[in-house]
């Protein structure tokens, strides 16, 4: 059974993460002698692995391969997956990418198959790492962001990873500011954890570097070697000295780039770390390419060795099979999924048939009683009739219940609106009152005996009941304006508006009221507008009321909860827009649908409950806190939206944004 203590200690031993106190090899070594349940020594020969990732790439393999058999053993799924995604991770620094590849997918499979994916963010990051090594961007995105949603909520370590690790990957892929997002997300996680990890300076180091700011991509380097250093992580360690080699040769530091190449190449060695020495050989032969051909050549030929040893075609065919198999392997699950529902289906057809049998027999039964009570029925026609004419008059006493419930619960809401900012106003002016009182009675003290300290005290407190009097007191205005605003039927003329004029004018006034009160909060505007729009008869401002109402609660709602990692329905990947993952988002968008244009805004927000969505058109409802809100907006657009012909609707799914739909029939057209 999986403890609260081997979960902790899997995410302080992430794979670039806390350094390991030297201590705790003997501590472990010693643990390893005296627990005595199989489940708990896996743990501990897993924590000795991980000690070892740093300085010995043997020892920790050794210990892996331990936990690897004693979990097979036992049956303990979950020791199983983490030996293995050890074994993958060390496979893929030595520069083995099939076995390490195999290592992991096999991991992988343990936990679809275990339930155990919340546990999994180690294998998702050693599977992003492995086909980030083999420049599959797009396999690498998406095992980092998998790492990310399986990693949110329960393992702030994997989040922060996660984020390091796609930055690592745009930096990679030249997206500069997508590096910069991601990064910067890493590194508020990474303090608010208090975690240290030097890839992560290498990273801003790289783009620094990218972007022509060399001071500035040292001093990131020299931090990361430092942290590299303490930790002794030669991994980081000899791609830091590489990275800074390539700095001092552009600032034309010859002999610098040389020193640090050098020593890149000496840490590489010291772990046997394959990529890294191919690196830094290869760099160096560049750097004596023009000065001593000699040892251009040899350092040519180690890069070579090392170059033709990871992507010799044996392997290059082994990891080709490996993933084949693997995507074989899902097509498999997604056909027995398909097999599955057809069955489903067909079970369900035969089910619906013999329903449908019973219902035919039983429709025939009723049928022949029908034919043989005719004579019946026709003698109690008149009675039928009476009924009827009792129902009808009832249907119409019912009507006009409805609508006086109806009355009653808007009265209702009206008298709960305004009584609370007005119970505000009065008790304000009660403790003011009281207050006034007090500074009368200090007054008329003599000069002596005053205390001017309280006076002025007392007088302050009375500002500030003003200042609540005065703001309770515009909040019962707005209360009211917004009612009558509801109760409106009419509002002014129509006339011939471009709609997509229209949406993009209140777009950018909405974005404007936003950010003049937000001015820190960064949001994308996404719109795609259909110019084959004509113009249609409205009242403008009655439909540009509707548009800033929506609005302002989608600004409302992508920044002030948290931001949905779906951003499907904006569809950034088919688009000009390159939106970073849970970056908040507002997209409007129109379209002709032939006989009617629709208009839709959309936001990644939390969405709306379902418990609540069949409310949210209803006079006075609202989700915002109190006093943030009146609840009459969308009752009010709804309404606007109705007097001209059309429909208003929402289509939301909690925790993925939502979407409201405008539909406007077309009257008058050019």
């Amino acid at each position: 059974m999986k403890t609260t203590i081997f979960i902790i200690l899997i995410l302080l031993f992430f794979h670039n993460g806390y350094a390991q106190n030297p201590g705790d090899i003997s501590r472990f070594n010693k643990e390893l002698t005296q627990v005595t349940q199989d489940t708990s020594k896996v743990r501990v020969l897993i924590n000795l692995s991980l000690s070892y990732r740093f300085s010995n790439f043997d020892s920790s393999a050794l210990f892996a391969q331990k936990a690897l058999a004693l979990s097979r053993s036992i049956d303990f799924k979950s020791g199983e997956m983490n030996a293995l995604d050890r074994l993958g991770n060390i496979a893929i620094q030595l520069g083995d990418i099939p076995k390490g590849l195999n290592y992991s997918l096999q991991a992988l499979r343990i936990a679809e198959d275990n339930n155990l994916l919340n546990d999994a963010a180690l294998i998702l990051n050693t599977l992003g790492i492995c086909y980030r090594g083999l420049e599959n961007y797009p396999e690498a995105i998406k095992y980092f962001r998998k790492q990310i949603i399986v990693s949110e909520g329960s393992n702030e370590a994997g989040v922060a990873y996660g984020y390091s690790a796609l930055a690592n990957v745009y930096q990679k892929k030249g997206q500069l500011d997508s590096a910069t997002f991601n990064a910067n997300k890493a590194k508020q996680l990474f303090q608010e954890i208090d975690v240290i990890e030097p890839s992560l300076n290498s990273t801003f180091g790289r783009i620094e570097f990218d972007k022509g700011n060399y001071q500035s991509a040292l001093k990131f380097f020299n931090n990361s070697l430092q942290e590299s250093e303490a930790i002794k992580d030669f991994n980081r360690k000899s791609s830091t000295l590489t990275d800074m080699a390539k700095v001092y040769q552009t600032l034309n530091k010859r002999d610098s780039s040389i020193l640090y190449a050098k020593e890149g190449l000496k840490a590489a060695e010291q772990m046997g770390i394959s990529n890294n020495i191919y690196k830094a050989a290869k760099f160096l032969s560049l750097l004596y390419e023009d000065k001593d051909n000699e040892k251009a050549l040899a350092y040519l030929k180690m890069a070579t060795a090392i170059n033709d040893s990871i992507f010799s075609r044996k392997n290059i065919l082994a990891t080709a099979d490996i993933a084949n198999a693997e995507q074989e392997r899902l097509r498999e699950i997604e056909a027995a999924k398909l097999s599955y529902q057809n069955k489903l289906k067909q079970y369900g057809f035969l089910a619906g048939l013999g329903f449908l049998t019973i219902v035919a027999f039983l429709l025939y039964r009723n049928n022949r009683r029908k034919h043989n009570d005719n004579i019946k029925l026709q003698s109690q026609k008149e009675k039928i009739e009476s009924t009827l004419g009792k129902l009808k008059s009832t249907q119409a006493q019912l009507i006009q219940s409805e609508k006086m419930a109806s009355l009653g619960e808007l009265t209702a809401g009206i008298a709960h609106e305004i009584q609370n900012p007005l119970n505000f106003v009065n008790n304000f002016s009660e403790v003011s009152a009281e207050l006034v009182e007090e500074v009368e009675e200090e007054r008329a003290k003599s000069r002596e005996a005053r205390d001017e300290t309280l006076v002025s005290e007392i007088l302050g407190d009375i500002k500030q009941n003003l200042e609540k009097i005065n703001h309770h007191g515009k909040r019962a205005d707005a209360i009211v304006k917004g009612m009558l605003e509801h109760s409106r039927t009419g509002s002014g003329e129509k006339e011939l508006t471009d709609i997509n004029s229209l949406a993009s004018e209140y777009l950018n006034l909405a974005y404007q009221s936003f950010k003049s009160k937000n001015k820190d909060v960064e949001i994308s505007l996404i719109t795609e507008l259909d110019p084959t729009i004509p113009k249609i008869e409205l009242v403008r401002p009655d439909i540009g009321k509707v548009l800033l109402n929506i609005l302002n609660n989608a600004f409302y709602a992508c920044t002030s909860t948290s931001i949905s990692t779906d951003t499907s329905k904006f569809d950034v990947r088919n688009s000009k827009f390159d939106i970073p993952l849970n970056h908040p988002t507002i997209g409007i968008t129109t379209k002709n649908l032939g006989d009617s244009i629709q208009i839709s805004i959309s936001d990644n927000g939390p969405g709306i409950p379902s418990s609540i969505k069949s409310k949210i058109f209803q006079p006075f409802f609202t989700t915002k806190p109190t006093g943030q809100g009146t609840g009459l907006g969308l009752s009010l657009s709804y309404d606007i939206v109705k007097s001209h012909g059309g429909e208003l609707k929402v289509e939301t799914k909690e925790g993925e944004g939502s979407e409201f739909i405008i539909q406007l029939p077309k009257q008058v057209l050019i």
